[in-house]
């Protein structure tokens, strides 16, 4: 929800989301053409300032976002770092080690990953997911997988605000008073959104019938004043930052 609320909110919403797609793009070329950890931290750090500082989202919203990302970044580097050996007598077989001689690959893939990451945060960040639809689209990737990502974008919402109104109900009526309550409100607030995924499910269902089956979901899409300078403008931004990926030492 703090994404989609960001994508709203944002200095840059009425920007092309070609051209917000474009310097997320060549962000992630920089991020795989950095020739040194130093290179993929100082693109990290350029996404970053511009979609806090050129964008407009608050910080602290932008690391509440990226925090389980970063999580998943930062263990994914320690079990890069440490490896499993077998066939050791001493430990039954298995014992653990740090791989000292490819620590400088592992940070070299961490930051890069850290560097793609800021630009997919850019993006997300920056642009609603209707127009990220939209966009893809436009690059005539599959139908069956943008319908998906439709249909699952308003049921995300859709089952949000059932949660809501039944833990605000729930809550009404002291549900969460003690231990024992909570836990039981919980179970009746699970049993009862399943039923309600079903239900609405089984609407879905019927309403797709009804209309044959036939065509994409789509959406109407506003028009963006100015679209050519942003997307040449994006265009020379990503080529810097490239460049500068490429020959920071």
């Amino acid at each position: 929800m703090l994404t989609e609320q960001s994508a709203y909110t944002n200095r840059w919403r009425q920007i092309s989301p070609v051209a917000k797609g474009l310097v997320s793009l060549f962000g992630m070329v920089a991020a795989f053409a950095a020739g040194s950890p130093r290179a993929a931290l100082l693109v990290a750090i350029i996404l970053s300032l511009a979609t806090v500082l050129g964008a407009g989202i608050p910080p602290a919203r932008y690391l509440r976002v990226a925090t389980p990302a970063l999580f998943f970044l930062l263990a994914s580097c320690l079990s890069l770092l440490v490896s499993l050996e077998f066939n050791h007598i001493s430990t039954f077989g298995v014992s653990l080690h740090l791989s000292e001689s490819e620590l400088p690959r592992i940070t070299q893939v961490c930051c890069r990953s850290l560097a793609c990451l800021t630009a997919l945060l850019f993006l997300a960040l920056t642009t609603p997911l209707t127009d990220i639809i939209s966009l893809m689209r436009r690059c005539k990737l599959p139908e069956t997988l943008l319908d998906l990502m439709t249909l699952s974008y308003r049921t995300l919402f859709v089952l949000s605000e059932a949660v809501h109104e039944t833990a605000t109900a729930q809550s009404a009526r002291l549900g969460y008073a003690t231990f024992k309550l909570s836990m039981r409100s919980l179970g009746g607030l699970v049993a009862n959104l399943a039923v309600q995924v079903w239900q609405r499910s089984q609407a879905l269902h019927l309403s797709a019938s009804a209309r044959g089956n036939d065509g994409a979901l789509r959406f109407l899409e506003p028009d963006y004043p100015g679209s050519h300078r942003a997307i040449l403008s994006a265009v020379i931004c990503g080529i810097l930052l490239v460049v500068t990926a490429v020959y920071i030492p």
